[in-house]
């Protein structure tokens, strides 16, 4: 921050708790799948899978803000 920008918090710094919940668990979701290429390829559906619900539940819960 320099005197000539002022601050602006990160959305993440407003949001309620249940979106920074949210974020925490796309954030785990994700952590599954950045050794993808080092993971068997039997598991890559389950990775991908848990993402997709964390991606679901955190636009879901976009709702109830």
């Amino acid at each position: 921050m320099t005197p000539e920008q002022p601050y602006r918090p990160s959305p993440m710094a407003l949001a309620t708790p249940s979106a920074q919940m949210s974020a925490e668990s796309i954030d785990a979701a994700l952590i599954g799948i950045e050794d993808l290429e080092a993971v068997p390829l039997a598991e890559h559906v389950g990775r991908f899978d848990a993402v997709h619900s964390a991606l679901t539940d955190a636009l879901s819960a976009i709702d109830r803000v």
